[in-house]
């Protein structure tokens, strides 16, 4: 019983942290209409980025890390200034190829700048198993879903209580209008993308906190899809709800499963999940409904 309410638990906060990388992905659909296929490749930047100020420039935690941020931030601007801003009222089509072009080329940079090989990324965060009677936690995981509701409950509270918040909701709707109302779209495209690689350099330190780093760390973006199209592009609060499903889930399945099918359908069931959320609610859980008036 021990055993299986410490699968339930490390579940629920492994599904916290991808609830943490969807908010990426929800914050920049929310106000520039884009799905950024390349926001895996954004946290390894940001996770080199951290190795660098720790190893190379040999800094101390409490001002790697701010640093880091802000150089996630800077990538954001980055990334919207010389790429997306050009593609303001374009078809959906041409963000989603410009998005996997960006994958490409962020991975690129990252194998010329830091390599193939693996790093030791920092343990920020303790490494000491937390035990509560029988069941343990991983302490990396329980203040990473700490973070997640703190962070989802800030960026909730900013997109339906602000003025700002609420114009870059306007903008998600359509770019054209929007510009046409006087909202200022590229202002709140630039600043989505950069809280956007604000929370990718927090959920970097959390993912890969004392463990190996390499490029392919990327792939934390697309184990975090199902959570992001269960709970619909839009919700924020969704993305909460969605990454506590598909977290319990995973681990009931790698407890209940794996042992009788020899592994994997742990990582399978997720996306199972994903393509009959897709086949039976296109927009998710939580995600906007779109009326058509004539």
């Amino acid at each position: 019983m021990a055993s299986l309410l410490t699968y339930i638990i490390n579940g629920a906060l492994m599904g916290l942290l991808y609830a943490l990388i969807a908010l990426s992905f929800v914050i920049i659909y929310r106000s520039a209409r884009v799905f950024n296929f390349a926001q895996g490749e954004i946290i390894v930047v940001a996770a080199f980025l951290i190795w660098s100020f720790f190893f190379f420039y040999d800094l101390q935690w409490w001002l790697a890390v701010p640093l880091a941020i802000g150089g996630s931030i800077l990538l954001g601007l980055v990334i919207e200034r010389l790429i997306l801003r050009r593609l303001i009222g374009e078809e959906v089509f041409s963000f989603v190829m410009v998005t996997i072009g960006l994958l490409i080329l962020l991975r690129g940079v990252v194998l010329v700048v830091w390599g193939p090989d693996m790093r030791f990324f920092p343990a920020i965060l303790p490494l000491a198993a937390i035990r509560i009677g029988p069941i343990v936690i991983d302490p990396a995981l329980l203040y990473g879903g700490i973070f997640t509701i703190l962070l989802a409950g800030l960026a909730s509270w900013f997109y339906n209580r602000t003025q700002l918040g609420l114009e870059m909701s306007a903008v998600a709707e359509d770019h054209q209008t929007a510009m046409s109302l006087g909202i200022a779209v590229r202002k709140s495209i630039a600043i989505s993308w950069a809280l956007s690689g604000a929370f990718s350099a927090i959920a970097a330190i959390v993912f890969l906190n004392g463990k190996g780093l390499t490029f392919a760390a990327a792939d934390i973006g697309f184990a975090a899809l199902p959570v992001v199209l269960l709970a619909g592009l839009e919700s924020i609060g969704g993305v909460v709800v969605a990454g506590l499903i598909i977290g319990i889930t995973a681990n009931l399945a790698a407890y209940f499963l794996d042992p009788i099918f020899d592994g994997g359908v742990a990582q399978v069931l997720p996306f199972v999940i994903m393509i009959l959320i897709l086949l039976i609610r296109p927009t998710g859980m939580f995600g906007w409904k779109t009326i058509d008036r004539i």
